[in-house]
């Protein structure tokens, strides 16, 4: 168990800057949903960030075609499967270490439905 608690926090502690980064740019483009048309138009640092969430390339100088985004694209799948993997290490933990695990249930089960229900009750009718 102290392996599994130790793995959780490194994996948690080393993705935190990316993670953090794509729910913020994430969040900006959920409210912001106007698109550039390239990313050589991005002008602000906002609309950058934008770029490189959508199009895994940081627009500065030179040509945006020439770019790879390769290397950040493996980099992003390390840190979502990290992130998966720390997630459920994370619910382990909380059920292995709460003495009354039914408040670890419900929050699970209100952390599960609660997008579902939001993304039905969006839908037009």
């Amino acid at each position: 168990m102290k392996f599994i608690r130790k793995l959780h926090l490194y994996l948690g502690v080393f993705f935190a800057p990316l993670l953090l980064f794509y729910i913020g740019s994430g969040g900006y483009q959920t409210v912001n949903p106007a698109r550039l048309k390239s990313a050589a138009e991005a002008e602000s640092l906002l609309q950058k960030f934008r770029v490189v969430h959508t199009d895994q390339i940081y627009p500065g100088g030179g040509d945006v075609r020439r770019q790879s985004p390769k290397a950040f694209q493996a980099l992003v799948m390390a840190m979502s499967l990290a992130m998966i993997v720390s997630t459920l290490l994370g619910l382990v933990l909380a059920f292995k270490f709460t003495r009354q695990r039914w408040p670890v249930w419900l929050a699970l089960g209100l952390g599960t439905s609660a997008p579902i229900l939001l993304l039905w009750l969006g839908q037009q009718r």
